[in-house]
């Protein structure tokens, strides 16, 4: 089983995650851009001032987060391809990104019956400084918010709409998805 949190940021992705891998006791992959930047020792306004590094730095959050899945079985990801939508607002490479062969084969493994995807949408109520961005601007949330839903249509990808802000209903969605996941299938032999 593999699980996805995606959207835009500031909207209870890492939460969800983290109740996910306790709940079920799966390996969690955090945020992969975030681990980028502090390995790059970039911050935000290094990315907001060089296209190059912006570049560079988008096109590594996607190859890390390939790579951190690449063998594992069983996992919940807090993201996923979700980072084109912030190269599609703040980089110059997603025409290059959308034709790479690796990610064509990634869409397709998030195809695979075994995958949920939760789609995290933005709630003004809940919206939380995440630590990187000095400001989370809901504009920006917003416009972000829509590109990842372009994305799992372009690519049909079958997902679970998370809009409320509540979290005992966000866990009881999860739950039930999950719960419906892990159910075998009856033995038709028998």
């Amino acid at each position: 089983m593999r699980i996805y949190y995606v959207g835009a940021h500031s909207t209870g992705k890492t939460t969800m995650a983290r109740y996910t891998a306790q709940q079920y006791g799966l390996p969690i992959i955090t945020e992969v851009a975030r681990l980028l930047l502090a390995e790059k020792e970039l911050s935000i306004a290094t990315l907001r001032a060089d296209i190059q590094a912006v570049n560079s730095y988008q096109r590594g959050v996607l190859e890390k987060q390939i790579s951190e899945e690449a063998g594992k079985e069983h996992f919940v990801s807090d993201r996923s391809f979700d980072n084109l939508a912030y190269a599609a607002m703040h980089a110059t490479v997603l025409r290059q990104m959308m034709k790479d062969q690796n990610l064509e084969k990634y869409i397709e493994t998030l195809r695979s019956k075994d995958v949920a995807i939760f789609f995290i949408r933005p709630a003004a109520s809940i919206i939380n400084n995440d630590g990187v961005r000095e400001k989370v601007e809901w504009d920006e949330l917003i416009r972000i918010d829509a590109l990842v839903k372009f994305m799992l249509e372009m690519w049909g990808l079958r997902y679970f709409q998370i809009s409320t802000a509540s979290m005992q209903e966000r866990i009881r969605l999860v739950d039930a998805v999950i719960g419906l996941m892990a159910r075998k299938e009856p033995d038709n032999d028998s």
